[in-house]
This record gives C-alpha cells, structure tokens and sequence, in this order.
C-alpha cells in the first residue's frame, strides 16, 4: 500500500454503512487502539428516551469508550441536520486539540455528509406551500408524497427515508421553489476542512446481514422494545418516533395488526432501510469499503492514510 502524506495532523474517521452491518464493534476496538472517542451520526440515536428501538449501545458496549451524541437529547427538543453539523464542527475543534483520529460512525447518510460535505445552501420553507403540501399528507396520505418526489426527483427518491413526511416534504418543497432537483443542489459546495477524512464502509452479503437483521430485532424484544414504545405511544405524532419499530408497533396498540405481523413488518422495514443506507454510501466513490470483521485491514488502511 502507498503512503499518503495528507495535508493536516488530524483526520476524521467516518466509519459508515447498513444498520446491523457491525458499525459500532469495529469503531470502538479501532477507538481502544487509536486511543481516541467517537461520535455518533445516527439521527435517532440522540434520543433518550429510544435507546432500545435505535440500538443504541449500552455503557458495557461502549467498553469506556466516550461516545457522544448518543441518548444527548429528548423526543420533544428540535433537532435537524443542521444543528447536528454545527454541533458536530465544534467538537471536533476541541477533540482535534487532545486527538490525533477521531472516529464518526452511524448509518445516517445525511448528517455524515453534512459534517463532511457541509450544508448547501437551500431557499427558506414557504409558509403557503409547506400547509399545501402538509395538507396533500392529512388527506391522501405519504404515498401521494412518494409519487410526487419520484417525478421531480427520482435521484433523491431512491436513496432518501421514504417513510420520513418530513424530508419528503423539504425535498419537493426546494424542487418547486428552485425550479430544479434538490439532490443536484445538495451537492453543490463542498465544505472546506483543516482535517483530513478517511471513509471507511463496511458491508456484509445479503443473508448474512439479514439475519443479523432479524436476530437484532427479537433481541430488542427481549431488552424491553414493545415496554419502550407503550410509554412513547403518546408522543407518537412526533417526527422523531416516525421510526421502523416504533411505527409498527403503535399499530398494533391501535389494534391494527398483531403482534407477530408487526415483527415481520420490522424486520422487512429494516432490511429496506439498510438498502437504502447502502445506496446512499454506495454513490461516494471517496468509500473504501472493507467486511466488519477486517478491522485489521482497516487500521493498517488509516494509518498507512
């Protein structure tokens, strides 16, 4: 392997890829040997009150790692992408002064490139056209919202959160005002950095990930899950809890389906999220992509950086 001789003294290690790939072990046996801490970039994770249905890792997990932004917020607060980069950014200026590395990991496609991208600057919500497309929600429901944003924007359709309304909502809302596609706009300016980035995926083969899926989510029944989204069930309408698991399972408190069609439902769900965390990394060609379980690999890779 060549030696690179990267312009900075500090470099941030973005650790990304599927749910249940195997993202968090890996980080933090590379955290124990790089001696440094890590940051989450999971957009559910900040939340406390859902440490179960993010599995979110324990203090026995985390093996004294420091973790940040993890369990950092409550469902009621508001939180978006854009603080996250802030938030982010200022840390990392106080990390980079004790740290050589630092480690970002999570499957969160959009706060990862805020952080190592920056946020492209996008025209401010229109107040008349927000209510007309919150009320094209109310009354034909998110499919309706799916169908729109695959006709002005297909790129963006097939990598964003389909079951999000709220960045459905953003994403067709800034094609209309703009008069163009927001995945071409969000890509625009690249943010400029005083620290080097070395992305590392990790992937696994069809089956084996599905079954680390599946085995996840009966665990997470086991920790406590159908408990957890019973004491959520009254905050429901907040986006935050617009989450597979959660979803699901506020159907089956309203009666809607059982409890076993609700875990296969998880399970299906889930999988389809990680195809669409997949997609996402997979279109940033600056990934090298390694299996979970070659953390040596990895660490020769960044340190050979």
């Amino acid at each position: 392997m060549i030696t690179l001789h990267p312009p900075f003294p500090n470099t941030l290690i973005v650790i990304a890829g599927p749910t249940a790939t195997g993202k968090t072990a890996i980080s933090i046996d590379l955290a124990h040997k790089l001696g440094t801490e890590i940051i989450s970039a999971d957009s559910r994770q900040v939340y406390k009150e859902m440490r179960i249905g993010t599995a979110a890792p324990g203090l026995d997990e985390m093996q004294g790692i420091k973790h940040y932004f993890i369990g950092n917020l409550s469902i009621h607060d508001s939180y978006d992408v854009s603080k996250y980069e802030s938030d982010v950014s200022s840390l990392l200026k106080k990390l980079f002064i004790k740290y050589r590395y630092v480690i970002m990991t999570g499957g969160s496609g959009l706060y990862i490139d805020a952080v190592c991208k920056g946020i492209d600057e996008l025209p401010d919500p229109d107040p008349e056209l927000r209510l007309k497309l919150n009320n094209i929600l109310k009354t034909n429901g998110i499919t309706e919202l799916q169908k729109r944003l695959k006709e002005l924007d297909p790129d963006f359709y097939s990598s964003v959160d389909l079951m999000n309304p709220k960045r459905l909502i953003r994403s067709i809302e800034v094609c209309l005002l703009t008069g163009t596609t927001y995945s071409s706009l969000r890509v625009n300016k690249k943010k400029e950095h005083n620290f080097n980035v070395v992305k590392i995926g990790l992937n696994r083969d069809k089956s084996d990930l599905t079954d680390r899926i599946n085995k996840r989510i009966i665990k997470m029944f086991g920790d406590g899950l159908m408990e957890e989204a019973q004491a959520l069930y009254p905050y429901r309408h907040l986006n935050a809890l617009n989450t597979v698991g959660y979803k699901e399972l506020f159907s089956v408190l309203d009666g809607e389906i059982t409890l076993d069609e609700a875990i296969e439902k998880i399970q299906t769900n889930t999988w389809r999220l990680a195809k669409r965390q997949l997609t996402w990394f997979r279109k940033d060609d600056s990934y090298s992509w390694f299996h979970p379980e070659s953390g040596g690999a990895v660490l020769n890779y960044i340190t050979d950086y």
